[in-house]
């Protein structure tokens, strides 16, 4: 998930039991690249603590990251099969997949609910996503045709009050009858840092904008004609995540400022924080399923959503966008705290 830049200036064993082993073949562990969108940080965690603390390895693969960035784009690397899987942003790509016949599908949701959020002042009294609606909204070029459409079809919002967010948060800051999108793991903590006040946080998806996020996508024939290694990857990536949210996290961690040498630690320990709090990784159908999770039930529900708000397409076949052949099999359920 990419940080704002607004952030990015500022900024300027138990697993290892759990997982089965898994026989090698002669030569060796099965290599795989996995592209992310966006540089290393806390929102990949699970993946960065399953390659530092070996739990790929525990599942017969080698598993090299190729971060993403501004100038990076790895979904193109995936659709050309320069890498084997891709960390999708949300549903609404994978709905986009089978509208322009991208032969790609999902094999897990990583993230229950997207982490997309309004900041608000305190000044404002904002307690609700309704609240929200008097306000002048600051939205990017990019949640203008998502969200901000959903906003309009399930709550009535209006353009009118709403102006160009270009991830500087000044603007926000300087009109206390206004409201900020952002990320529930680095926006407010960037404004808190940068402007010493504590934002109030909405959630989209705490009112319904329920798409899964930070998806693992690979192509669909290599979905079908390698299952037992996107099962192996799959298994061992929510593996990672149980680690990286419940268990040590410090290797995780190392490696993503190795490869992010701009990461702090604060950050790190904020973003998984709030993936905790508000349920981002781990909530809902994980909670039987485990991570990953994803459900027939679920998607139509966002499709619907998505075609009302005249997002996406109604006579696309959505059910392409997706398999749930490799996820709701409770793998790491162990690894959560009892309590």
């Amino acid at each position: 998930m990419p940080p704002s830049h607004l952030l990015r200036a500022f900024l300027v064993g138990m697993a290892l039991a759990a997982a089965p082993a898994y026989a090698q073949a002669p030569g060796g562990l099965d290599k795989v690249s996995f592209g992310t969108n966006w540089v290393a940080q806390a929102e990949h965690g699970g993946f960065y603590q399953a390659v530092a603390d070996g739990t790929y390895a525990r599942y017969g693969l080698d598993v090299t990251i190729v971060p993403g960035g501004p100038n990076v784009n790895n979904r193109i690397q995936l659709i050309a099969g320069k890498i084997e899987f891709f960390m999708s942003a949300n549903t609404l790509q994978s709905f986009d997949a089978v509208a322009n016949n991208v032969p790609v599908v999902a094999v897990a949701a990583i993230f229950q609910k997207d982490p997309q959020v309004f900041l608000a002042h305190p000044q404002s009294k904002v307690t609700k996503l309704e609240d929200l609606k008097p306000l002048t909204l600051f939205v990017s070029k990019e949640g203008m045709p998502t969200y901000f459409q959903w906003l309009k079809s399930e709550y009535g919002f209006s353009e009118e009050n709403v102006k160009p967010y270009t991830f500087n948060a000044q603007p926000f800051l300087a009109d206390k009858n206004s409201a900020m999108q952002g990320y529930v793991t680095s926006e407010p903590f960037a404004v808190e840092k940068q402007a010493k006040f504590k934002p109030t946080v909405i959630l989209l998806a705490d009112y319904g904008f329920n798409a899964y996020s930070t998806l693992i996508e690979t192509r669909t024939a290599y979905a079908e004609k390698k299952a037992d290694l996107v099962q192996r990857f799959v298994d061992a990536s929510v593996t990672g995540w149980y680690t990286y949210l419940y268990g040590d996290n410090r290797a995780g961690n190392a490696l993503i400022k190795k490869a992010n040498p701009e990461m702090t630690d604060d950050l790190l320990a904020y973003s998984v924080e709030k993936m905790k709090q508000y349920g981002i990784v781990d909530s809902g159908d994980t909670l039987k399923d485990g991570i990953g999770a994803m459900s027939d039930a679920h998607m139509a529900e966002f499709f619907g959503k998505m075609v009302r708000a005249g997002v996406t397409r109604r006579d696309i076949d959505y059910r392409k966008a997706y398999t749930l052949r490799f996820v709701n099999k409770a793998v790491g359920l162990n690894l959560r705290p009892k309590n």
